[in-house]
């Protein structure tokens, strides 16, 4: 079989970015990731909201989050510039899924261009796309992790800098937004270290997967 070099960096990047897009999409998807915040993070007593309430306020804004027409988040407040939010987080959270589709599809479709055509990933270093997308996306999301956890608060700040420029829409009034007072900052801490858990156990298995593929083809 022949080699290709680009063939290989194609299936990297695929991989890559499925990897980083199911990472985000864990926690967005994963209701009972939230539910199980509820009681720890005490929601019911600082809000004085039942649990049920909680959970509807909660699955309504998700539900708009991820597509649905109409904007609501049950029993509490909201209002025009924070449903603003809403619609620019809804915007980056359907682009990560269809991200996700696109590169697991395209992944698919190269495998099976590879399968049809007798050709196959290149190896640099004795290494395929698979070591190559955990290497590297594992090494930048290491780097990250590691700054936001030594000030947690100002990458949070960063981080909606960089995704929603120019606005500060972000900056809710509890007494008008009320679905913040059911997102506390600790869920949201609790959400990025999930994302960057899988990611790091994602790229590990990626790299430990081609090491040991390499060493059974010596």
């Amino acid at each position: 079989m022949k080699e290709s070099k680009p063939l290989c960096a194609l299936m990297a990047v695929c991989t890559a970015l499925a990897l980083l897009t199911a990472s985000i999409a864990a926690p967005i998807l994963c209701r009972p990731f939230y539910y199980a915040h509820i009681g720890p993070l005490k929601l019911v007593e600082r809000t004085g909201l039942t649990e049920n309430e909680i959970k509807t306020a909660f699955d309504e804004m998700l539900d708009y989050c991820l597509g649905a027409e109409e904007f609501s988040t049950g029993v509490l407040k909201w209002s025009e510039e924070g449903k603003a939010h809403f619609t620019d987080v809804r915007g980056l959270f359907l682009l990560d899924l269809r991200v996700l589709g696109a590169s697991l599809g395209l992944l698919a479709a190269v495998l099976l261009y590879a399968r049809f055509t007798g050709r196959r990933p290149a190896r640099p270093r004795g290494r395929g796309p698979g070591f190559w997308a955990g290497a590297g996306l594992g090494g930048a999301f290491l780097l990250v992790g590691a700054l936001a956890a030594l000030d947690f608060n100002r990458a949070f700040v960063v981080f909606h800098a960089l995704f929603f420029p120019g606005k500060d829409n972000w900056l809710f009034d509890p007494a008008e937004d009320q679905i913040i007072n059911i997102l506390p900052q600790e869920f949201f801490r609790d959400c990025a270290l999930l994302i960057l858990a899988l990611l790091v156990l994602g790229c590990a298995a990626l790299i430990l997967f081609d090491l040991r593929r390499g060493r059974g083809k010596r």
